[in-house]
């Protein structure tokens, strides 16, 4: 991980696939990093709003996945349009591999705008997951898919006339979080966290080191010392 930090320097530009020295480093943070370790190296960094709201949850427990961010902005809708699908179809089939589907729906319960078929052409366009702040449906197939969502919550409908897409590789606030396009999203059963393009070289390296003491904080706790003995030791809680 450590090279792979190192070839980092926060310049990646959005809309370009993520290469193979990129998708070893979402596999690594997925085995190795934590999104509570993420979030407090932000917060050493001053950019103390990146962990998305507590409402979106994983379909699934182990639901982990890091990757390129990849946004979509939709709207409530309270008519049928001539073409409810259309824009939706572009932003699914613009999916590059090593992105992360980041879905806005400024919150609405309307209706579920991601679902198996969603699922399914993001997996195979290469997306590593996808955050919805809204609803979703089809969750059995999803789950069978093993392809990793958070949502707000479930619900049946289908989105023609009551959401649509529209743009999308734009800037949206997803779980409270503005998210640009290209921000690396990093996802696991304690949240979501969004980590702004320029500040992922220094997050990562924060965040091991953070690890690493915690790793022996664990240890000495383990052995018998006492928890002020271990933080005045390592610096970390």
């Amino acid at each position: 991980m450590n090279r792979v930090i190192s070839l980092l320097n926060g310049q990646r530009h959005a809309g370009k696939v993520a290469s193979e020295t990129e998708q070893s480093m979402f596999s690594e943070m997925e085995e190795k990093l934590y999104t509570a370790a993420i979030a407090d190296a932000l917060d050493e960094l001053g950019a103390r709003d990146c962990a998305m709201a507590e409402h979106l949850r994983p379909l699934y427990p182990d639901a982990t996945f890091a990757g390129w961010a990849r946004t979509i902005q939709c709207q409530d809708m309270f008519y049928i349009p001539d073409d409810p699908y259309g824009l939706e179809i572009e932003a699914m089939d613009s999916i590059l591999p090593g992105e992360v589907v980041v879905i806005s729906t400024c919150e609405s319960r309307r209706n579920a705008p991601w679902g198996e078929l969603l699922s399914t052409a993001a997996r195979v366009r290469g997306a590593r997951g996808a955050v919805v702040d809204g609803l979703v449906r089809d969750v059995r197939t999803i789950q069978k898919l093993s392809f990793p969502v958070f949502a707000a919550g479930i619900k049946p409908v289908d989105s023609r006339g009551r959401g649509q897409v529209v743009d999308y590789n734009v800037p949206v606030v997803c779980g409270g979080v503005l998210v640009n396009p290209g921000d690396l999203i990093f996802a696991d059963y304690d949240g979501v966290v969004a980590i702004p393009a320029e500040l992922v070289k220094d997050v990562l390296e924060i965040a091991h080191v953070k690890i690493s003491k915690e790793l022996n904080s664990r240890k000495d706790l383990l052995n018998g010392s006492y928890l002020a003995q271990v933080y005045a030791k390592y610096g970390v809680l």
